[in-house]
């Protein structure tokens, strides 16, 4: 930065050393300056050439200034002059961008994933790089000073051990799919969120849902200060922190122990946060200190991996996640930025019995797949663990996300068969489906259920053949609704693609039923 009495040009914490641009769009840098200010920004290549250039002239304290689209490469120096101030971010490249948001099997680190401590030790990747928006839940001073904080890092051995492993891995998939292509990850989640702490509370207020989440935590926190909640929240925290310490002193003894083993030795996780105007978990909490710390970046696009904390608490998550979508897209200048996103997997918590919303939120999320264009989601049927909900075997999801990336964006993904309608033939159902499908283990499908004009679901035998998936129960005669995998957990999943994909889950209607209904 230049020398000065005041120094007012600041280029957002995503514009330093080591920044990942991305390819093939129009990139958007900004940042802070004086009002007035005309704001030049100049991206040379490793060899000096100028690539681009643009200017803009600052308001609001803030500039944004656009370069024109450019093809991947690495080296490159990003110039930005304003008022006789400048700033030099060097070592930048050039290729794609995503953003991995969700929740906490997002969150979960590579440290703590399956394979992640070899991984940490060993990789050394100057193409991949990771942006770690720092996890703030007020617009405060600290707040500011964090993400000004906040910088790149290549991966290398020792370090990059708090990165998302489920981001980690569908970047390798990319990067050795084309190893001269750099990647960017920004990394931009909190465990335990509702899909409603990621929006602004004017956008949550333009849906019936928004609305309703809105009003019940006001009801729910009503009268509580924000003093009161700090010091809630900092006992909250110790006390989890100091149950995590136990956990990872537990693992270390114990290596290869199952999730009902940490339980039993350590005790249940206490997750009880408290509510309060300054929660992370609040509706609206996430948008502004960590959403729009990182927007409106170019993006190549979004994963997202969220729903669980939504499950028990609404029957419209295809609404509020569809807010977010076109919210998102606005945020980052890019009606058609790709999304792609994560179907929940297996998971019922230990002796619990089954609340089939589990199930009922995964169609949901399928439902947003096939009504909004320019997203896909992946399937996780049969991923999963038996009372723990966060399953450390994170390459799988990283793997297919990266298959589904290939397919919406590359040519060429491997991507799960799906339910694409049913008719009847007599008591049978026929389900069509995207893709053959055989079960893996040599037996009869299983997680069939059929249920006639009743209503009522009952097991079915099932079999494929021409393409389709047959389905009868031969005590139901008129059968009207057919359904697959419609549990919370199950370890019976055994319908796959040739690929090796699983099935999706589905609930489909005859027309006679839609006509009746």
């Amino acid at each position: 930065m230049g020398n000065g009495a005041k120094r007012m040009l600041k280029p957002a914490s995503l514009f330093t050393d080591g920044a990942v641009l991305c390819r093939r769009k129009e990139i958007r840098v900004f940042g802070e300056a004086a009002d007035g200010n005309e704001v030049c920004v100049r991206l040379t290549a490793a060899d000096g050439r100028l690539l681009a250039e643009g200017c803009a002239l600052a308001a609001g304290g803030r500039f944004e200034a656009c370069l024109a689209p450019q093809e991947a490469q690495d080296g490159c120096t990003l110039e930005i002059r304003a008022g006789g101030e400048h700033a030099t971010a060097r070592d930048i490249a050039i290729g794609e961008v995503f953003l991995a948001g969700g929740q906490s099997n997002m969150e979960l680190a590579l440290a703590n994933a399956d394979g992640g401590p070899e991984r940490i030790r060993e990789h050394r990747d100057p193409l991949l790089r990771f942006f770690n928006v720092p996890k703030m839940a007020r617009v405060c001073p600290e707040q500011q000073e964090a993400v000004d904080a906040a910088r790149w890092e290549a991966v290398s051995p020792g370090r990059g051990g708090e990165n998302s492993a489920v981001a980690y891995f569908f970047a390798c998939r990319l990067r050795a799919a084309e190893p001269e292509l750099p990647v960017g990850m920004i990394d931009c989640y909190w465990g335990g969120t509702s899909i409603t702490c990621w929006l602004e509370e004017s956008v949550l207020e333009t849906s019936e849902e928004g609305r309703r989440y809105l009003k019940e935590y006001a009801e729910k926190t009503g009268g509580i200060t924000l003093e009161t909640y700090l010091k809630e929240e900092k006992t909250f925290f110790e006390t989890l922190d100091a149950w995590n310490r136990q956990v990872d002193r537990f693992k270390q003894s114990h290596p290869g122990a199952d999730w009902n083993a940490v339980t039993e030795a350590c005790g249940p996780c206490p997750w009880n946060p408290p509510a309060g105007p300054g929660s992370p978990y609040r509706p609206a909490g996430l948008a502004e200190p960590m959403v729009h710390a990182a927007a409106p970046a170019t993006l190549t696009g979004i994963l997202w991996y969220q729903g669980e904390e939504d499950a028990d608490k609404t029957d419209r998550y295809d609404e509020l996640m569809i807010l977010l979508i076109r919210r998102w897209r606005e945020l980052f200048r890019d009606p058609e930025l790709p999304f792609l996103f994560v179907q929940l997997p297996m998971w019922v918590d230990f002796g619990k019995e089954d609340t089939f919303r589990w199930p009922a939120l995964r169609l949901q999320q399928a439902a947003v797949r096939d009504a909004v264009p320019g997203t896909g989601m992946v399937c996780l049927l049969d991923q999963g663990e038996y009372g723990n909900i966060h399953p450390t075997n994170k390459k799988p999801v990283g793997d297919r996300l990266y298959e589904l990336a290939a397919e919406m964006l590359y040519g060429g993904g491997e991507i799960s068969p799906r339910a694409t309608g049913v008719r009847m033939e007599g008591d049978t159902a026929l389900v069509a489906l995207s893709a053959p499908v055989e079960t893996r283990d040599g037996q009869a499908p299983r997680l069939l259920e059929i249920a006639g004009e009743d209503g009522a679901f009952r097991p079915a035998e099932g079999w494929p053949e021409d393409g389709c998936l047959k389905i009868r129960n031969p005590e139901i005669r008129r059968p009207v609704s057919v359904r697959y995998a419609w549990t919370d957990y199950s370890d019976q999943v055994n319908l796959f693609g040739k690929n090796g994909l699983p099935l999706e889950p589905f609930r489909l209607e005859t027309k006679e039923k839609r006509r009746d209904g």
